[in-house]
């Protein structure tokens, strides 16, 4: 079994900061790319911010210049520091990745969401 689990959300003010944390957990061999992906109350999911193995980043237009993505690969984690926040930013944030289990096949896997909520 493998676990994706996101952390850090809450309620900020525009122009705060937010950092979100997921951690991978589980029978893992190995990841590959991770990233994050949002999802507005009547709006479909939308990606954020993406990494790959080796570093190499990708960002939604929306958030660039904002947003970063990093990650662990010694703790099995992705990261998400949020800069300069907008209401419209407000979603539930999702970790994501691609794992390939000990004894098992590659497989895209999900964490539950954590609320971020931009207001004042």
């Amino acid at each position: 079994q493998v676990q994706l689990v996101e952390s850090g959300g809450g309620l900020v003010q525009p122009g705060g900061s937010l950092r979100l944390s997921c951690a991978a957990s589980g029978s893992i061999l190995s990841i590959s790319g991770m990233g994050w992906y949002r999802q507005a109350p009547g709006k479909q999911r939308e990606l954020v911010a993406t990494i790959t193995l080796a570093g190499s980043t990708n960002y939604a237009d929306s958030v660039k210049g904002r947003f970063t993505i990093s990650r662990d690969n010694t703790k099995n984690m992705v990261y998400l520091q949020m800069n300069s926040l907008k209401p419209e930013d407000t979603a539930v944030y999702y970790c994501n990745a691609g794992v390939i289990p000990r004894g098992g096949p590659y497989g895209s896997y999900w964490g539950q969401g954590t609320q971020v909520t931009v207001s004042s």
